[in-house]
């Protein structure tokens, strides 16, 4: 039975942190190693230019961090092709193809995209780049013929505007070359992280996370700093578990449950103070991101080796994404020379 396509990536905007670790990175080691895949996962260094042209060092620098925080949980290149979006040349002349078959207003309608422009505070200056995301994504999609992608909730309008193209291209040039891929979602209770200061999202720019390659006391020096309940000023009070990031973690890191269940209700009476959980806490993602610290270090004393598996994974990437490319040609007519 032959293997289903999956395609994933991360911008190389920074190292990744335990946010995208739950979010994504857990699962697509899950995904690989379940035998079932194809995993094409893609570091996208050209998205991260959208919004970051002015300063490409930046992503330059980032580019080896996320190969090794991928190494470092488990992405094996030997089960999963990692590659870099800029050095796949067809991405992008698809990307031209796909782009006559979307109107500016339907860019700017994507919920998705409306959202990101908000966040980022662009005004009127948007990025045309940045605008024409959804169908750049749908190239990075469709070249590898993914039937799955692995996103966030927040992503479906972004995999919907690639069905939309899929099926429009299918339509108007009559072949079935293009594949519709589905969205594989995390489980409930699985999604974005929270800060460290109790914001919604834990993120590079925001400063409140906690990275895959922090050393054990710079990860225990921001357990205990961690937004907690502002009420439970005494060990004696009471103290709330909602909305307490301490818990959140927990609830998310610790294996136990009952151990969880036990220290949630001995907080609630009163009588447990936030060192304490805090100290718990530390010790329970210590032996989650110890071994991952060991394997990252391990991987970032040969460079060289790094590079070399990106390059050829990028190569083939790049065999794959032009198979495709020379099949939309063909669909559109632009083999003029092929006789």
């Amino acid at each position: 039975m032959a293997k289903e396509i999956l395609l994933t990536g991360d911008r190389p905007t920074g190292k990744l942190h335990i946010g995208h670790y739950i979010g994504s990175l857990k699962n697509r080691v899950k995904l690989q190693n379940s035998d079932k895949y194809e995993p094409y996962i893609m570091i996208a260094d050209t998205q991260a230019l959208t919004d970051n042209a002015r300063n490409p060092e930046k992503i330059r620098n980032s580019l080896v961090q996320v190969a090794l925080d991928y190494l470092a949980v488990g992405i094996d290149p030997a089960k999963s092709t990692i590659f870099v979006q800029s050095q796949i040349p067809a991405l992008f002349e698809l990307t031209a193809y796909y782009m006559d078959l979307v109107s500016v207003a339907r860019l700017e309608r994507n919920p998705t995209v409306k959202s990101e422009i908000q966040q980022k505070d662009f005004k009127d200056s948007i990025p045309v780049g940045f605008l024409n995301y959804p169908v750049s994504q749908a190239a990075d999609i469709t070249a590898f013929k993914a039937t799955i992608v692995p996103v966030g909730d927040d992503q479906e309008p972004m995999l919907e505007q690639t069905r939309e193209i899929v099926r429009s291209f299918n339509r108007i040039y009559g072949k079935e070359v293009l594949v519709e891929p589905k969205g594989y979602f995390p489980a409930k209770g699985h999604g974005r992280l929270p800060g460290l200061d109790g914001n919604a999202k834990m993120s590079k720019s925001l400063g409140n996370a906690i990275y895959l390659a922090d050393d054990a006391e710079t990860v225990k020096k921001k357990v205990m700093s961690m937004y907690t309940d502002p009420n439970h000023i005494h060990v004696e009070d009471p103290g709330q578990v909602e909305g307490n990031t301490v818990f959140t973690y927990l609830d998310v890191f610790d294996p136990d449950k009952d151990k969880v269940a036990e220290l949630k209700e001995a907080y609630q009476k009163g009588g447990l103070g936030d060192v304490k959980i805090k100290r718990y806490l530390n010790q329970v993602l210590e032996a989650e991101l110890a071994p991952i610290r060991q394997r990252r270090e391990e991987y970032a004393q040969d460079l060289d080796s790094v590079y070399e598996m990106l390059l050829e994974g990028s190569k083939k990437a790049n065999e794959k994404a032009n198979q495709t490319l020379q099949e939309v040609r063909s669909a559109i007519g632009l083999n003029y020379f092929d006789r």
